[in-house]
């Protein structure tokens, strides 16, 4: 047990390095691509002098900007507020330095705190990820079992055509048919046009807050899980397929041994291991959210947030969702290995 701790200990300090690294590349990138912040506003300046006319431009002491007289004094304060009045090291020792006071700093677009903007949407990608997550397992595993349990049988053979399709179909394309044949106003309207909650939800009874919230999350459930589904599946069934060859499997049923005790204690543990290493990485893929799927099904989730502050160049909201989702992605690679060793009693940390 003193092993598996301090092998545990050393991967959480190990975090620190890796996220340092992750989070350096990537503030220095933003910082030095073109269109940044304080560009976007100066083109916003001269959009408008443009639109008057041109009234204004030209003229005047201060530095130029396409048509456009900036005064020194405020072209100074524009840097200062967008905090391009220091080294871009000095930038992010201090960008760092506040994020280990929690504080991520203040949104360019929102005008709030990065922290209000992302916890606001940080519960709908919770739920999205966590009952996906779920349903894939739950679904997957019994499915990849009794696959391997039927290899060859037209049930195997048809599931597997089925699993495969889903899994060549992307998940934010399937929720775009879904949406056509299944969605309000289609032939079958059985399920409304995307967002995660109807109008005046809050106003609701409980049986009729979770009547909603189902009937507002299956497609977009759906849509998230088809490609992991897909994967989960086949990894399963082949990991058992693999396992039921095994010399120790094929002793036991040479004991006298039940085929299910067989299959469900001795070989099904085994054919966990594969599945075992991959649940960090899909906690990572779920709890980050998808742009596509949630800009398919108008969802405001961390996705759709992460990718419009990038097109925004909303540099404290896109460093602030990194931040969420880099240690998200790292405690998930823990947990598949605090999984592993679980699943796998030979598994010893030193």
């Amino acid at each position: 047990m003193g092993g598996m701790t301090n092998y545990f200990i050393r991967r959480i300090l190990l975090m620190i390095p890796t996220f340092l690294g992750i989070t350096i590349v990537f503030f220095f990138i933003l910082q030095i691509v073109p269109g940044g912040p304080l560009e976007q506003e100066l083109m916003k300046l001269r959009m408008g002098a443009a639109e008057m006319g041109g009234e204004g431009a030209g003229g005047g002491a201060g530095s130029g900007f396409g048509d456009v007289a900036i005064p020194e004094e405020a072209l100074e304060e524009m840097k200062k507020f967008y905090g391009m009045d220091k080294p871009i090291h000095i930038r992010y020792i201090t960008w760092l330095w506040n994020v280990v006071h929690l504080d991520l700093g203040n949104s360019y677009v929102y005008s709030e705190p990065v922290w209000d903007t992302i916890k606001t949407r940080f519960p709908i990608s919770i739920y999205y990820g966590l009952f996906g997550f779920i349903l894939s397992y739950s679904l997957c595993v019994p499915l990849g079992v009794f696959k391997a349990i039927k290899h060859g049988s037209k049930f195997d053979t048809t599931s597997s055509l089925l699993v495969l399709t889903g899994y060549s179909i992307p998940g934010w394309a399937l929720g775009a048919v879904l949406l056509v044949l299944l969605g309000g106003g289609s032939f079958w309207s059985v399920f409304p046009l995307g967002e995660f909650r109807s109008e005046g939800w809050e106003d609701l009874a409980i049986g009729a807050k979770i009547l909603d919230q189902f009937y507002h999350s299956v497609l977009p459930l759906v849509a998230y899980t088809i490609g992991s589904f897909a994967v989960l599946t086949v990894l399963m069934k082949n990991s058992l397929l693999e396992n039921m060859g095994q010399d120790y499997v094929r002793t036991a049923f040479a004991k006298g041994l039940p085929e299910k005790r067989v299959i469900f204690i001795h070989a099904l543990r085994n054919s966990l291991i594969p599945i075992a290493t991959n649940i960090g990485q899909l906690i990572g893929i779920f709890l980050a959210g998808s742009y596509l799927i949630e800009k398919t099904f108008n969802i405001d989730g961390l996705g759709m947030l992460g990718f419009t502050s990038i097109l925004t160049r909303d540099y404290p909201v896109t460093m602030g969702f990194l931040v969420i989702a880099g240690i998200i992605k790292l405690l998930g690679n823990i947990i598949s290995d605090m999984t592993y060793a679980a699943v796998d009693p030979r598994i010893r940390f030193k």
